[in-house]
């Protein structure tokens, strides 16, 4: 008998649970269709406003009325950052004053304030859209944040404002600059035809990924004037840095960096000597096949081999004639890695 009891008390409960769920799905669903419809009259109401504002009679005071609540306003700032990324000139200078009169800016400030990263993050991408600089401080406070997303966006905003010196940030950023965050940057880059920079003076930064960003930016846009700063950062203590340098070097075909790479060869890693050995078949130079003859000869790895044998080859007549005449000497394991190599069926 109790346990009958206990049955009929459980599917009560059950009954009357599903009921109250059924009951708050219900009310959820009214209030975001009724949240819908609203978004959708203020999204028309605004658009209207705008165009009115920017190419008729409209005042700001019109917007007053309709964007007294957050969410009010919050659906005023979305549409105005819409409606400014298809404006150039004078409309969006003027949209740019419509954001300020009404006091949007101070929103935009305070989600950028907020403690919840996601409202930080809008706050900050707010201020960047509408060219807010003077929330440049609080967007610093961002750019070393644990948070990889928030660290991002800050960075973008700060390029966007910063008009005289967009990478200004970079002087400033100590904490991990990831590759992911590198390519949004170059990507930002190029897609808003933002004025190229000279990126030799980062390539002293403290910030190793800093440093490692300035090397690609100096290939990327062929900044062969930092020839000299490249050559200082062969002897970076970092060695992620000291193989992206030889690396740029090479595809830069900057030749003062030769002796240096032939003295540093002995004391480094295998990546980094491999790179070496790549950059000088880049930038061939009759003065360095005495010490590729020695990497051919001493060194044991059979890509290193291949590398410095290539390097030679890569020398035009005189490098053949040293391979052929390598060739004609005594037995050596490596002779068929020469032969390999001037095959020209092959290269």
């Amino acid at each position: 008998m109790l346990l009958v009891n206990f049955l009929i008390a459980a599917i009560i409960v059950s009954i009357v649970t599903m009921i109250i769920l059924l009951i708050i799905i219900l009310l959820n669903r009214k209030r975001m269709e009724k949240e819908e419809l609203l978004h959708q009259y203020l999204l028309e109401k605004y658009q209207s406003l705008i165009i009115n504002y920017l190419f008729g009679s409209a005042n700001p005071e019109e917007f007053r009325s309709i964007a007294s609540d957050i969410y009010g306003r919050q659906v005023l700032i979305d549409q105005i950052i819409d409606v400014s990324i298809n404006l150039k000139g004078k409309e969006i200078e003027k949209l740019f004053d419509l954001y300020k009169l009404l006091g949007l800016d101070k929103d935009s400030i305070k989600k950028a304030n907020s403690r919840q990263w996601h409202k930080k993050i809008k706050g900050i991408r707010e201020l960047a859209y509408m060219n807010i600089k003077d929330a440049n401080t609080v967007i610093y406070k961002a750019l070393n944040s644990s948070n990889e997303i928030l660290r991002m966006e800050a960075q973008i905003a700060l390029v966007r404002l910063n008009d005289d010196n967009p990478f200004e940030f970079l002087s400033h950023l100590t904490s991990h600059f990831s590759l992911w965050e590198q390519i949004t940057l170059h990507e930002l880059i190029i897609h808003h035809n933002i004025p190229q920079q000279s990126f030799q003076k980062w390539l002293t930064s403290p910030n190793p990924t800093v440093v490692t960003f300035a090397l690609r930016m100096i290939r990327e846009f062929k900044q062969i004037e930092s020839e000299a700063n490249v050559l200082e950062t062969l002897s970076h203590p970092d060695p992620s840095v000291r193989l992206l340098a030889v690396e740029v070097a090479g595809d830069l075909d900057m030749r003062s960096t030769l002796g240096t790479m032939k003295h540093m060869y002995k004391y480094q890693e295998y990546k980094i000597c491999l790179e070496i050995i790549k950059s000088m078949g880049k930038m061939p130079e009759a003065s360095m096949i005495g010490f590729l003859k020695l990497v051919l000869d001493k060194e044991d790895d059979v890509q290193l081999q291949i590398e410095a044998t290539k390097a030679i080859r890569n020398n035009g007549e005189v490098g053949e004639k040293a391979l052929v005449k390598i060739m004609e000497s005594d037995y050596k394991n490596y002779l068929i890695i020469i032969k390999h190599v001037l095959d020209k069926r092959i290269f």
